[in-house]
């Protein structure tokens, strides 16, 4: 057993078993991840991972690099649709192939972009595994953590609140909240970037917000909310605060 991780449900479980690992990689930069997570995904003879519709995976490109040539890889393809069933199908095979490797007594790393609880893949297969093996997480950098870094901009002091908000909520529901709320990290901005804007610029809000586009990468973008494309990849990410510099 590789050991050396933290969290999880530890269930009743023959020693004979394996342990799934759900380890947070990161928003992208590889230099991002923990040094937990590295040492887990370089030891791995079993890593898993979700691709989205056939594409190439996140999550493996962030750590390719330390995954062993020989190391099985078990790829769960997730189809794009709205409808929740062939996605459930699909976490549903990729946790009865861990399953097949858990009980050989082989640990399994599974990879998640960011963290594995905020938003992650990872906790479709927690929910299915977890009350029959032993599940350790580790955490991982997420987005909205390393966009505000990018963008120089500190997110809640003292007794502020932050708000998250998935940017596929209805208009409607996205003005009452931003409008009620004191910061706000919008995340999957994608193709929502125009309803988006268009409530921040209605509640007189745009010159206090800022686009954060592919954080870490590469080809990260960061701008005014006021100077950002028309077009937004899934990736990225507006970030708000009202009133005076809360950190001073």
């Amino acid at each position: 057993m590789m050991g050396d991780a933290i969290g999880g449900a530890n269930a009743p479980h023959p020693p004979s078993q394996g342990v799934l690992y759900g380890v947070g990689v990161g928003p992208g930069a590889p230099d991002l991840m923990t040094l937990r997570a590295a040492r887990l995904i370089e030891k791995a003879h079993v890593v898993a991972y979700p691709t989205l519709a056939g594409a190439a995976s996140f999550a493996w490109s962030i750590a390719a690099d330390l995954i062993g040539p020989g190391a099985q890889e078990i790829v769960m393809d997730v189809p794009m649709s709205v409808a929740r069933e062939p996605a459930q199908a699909a976490y549903d095979a990729g946790a009865a192939r861990i399953a097949e490797a858990l009980d050989r007594g082989q640990d399994v790393v599974c990879l998640c972009e960011g963290d594995p609880f905020f938003y992650g893949s990872f906790m479709y297969l927690f929910a299915r595994l977890s009350d029959r093996y032993r599940v350790e997480v580790v955490p991982g950098v997420t987005s909205v953590t390393a966009c505000a870094a990018r963008a120089g901009m500190p997110l809640a002091a003292r007794n502020e609140r932050l708000t998250v908000l998935p940017g596929p909520l209805p208009e409607t529901e996205l003005r009452n909240r931003i409008d009620g709320a004191e910061s706000v990290a919008i995340m999957k901005v994608g193709r929502h970037l125009p309803k988006i804007r268009g409530v921040i610029d209605a509640l007189g809000l745009t010159d206090q917000a800022v686009y954060v586009e592919r954080a870490t990468l590469a080809e990260e973008v960061v701008l005014p909310l006021a100077d950002a494309p028309a077009c937004a990849p899934y990736f990225s990410m507006i970030l708000l605060t009202k009133g005076a510099d809360p950190w001073l």
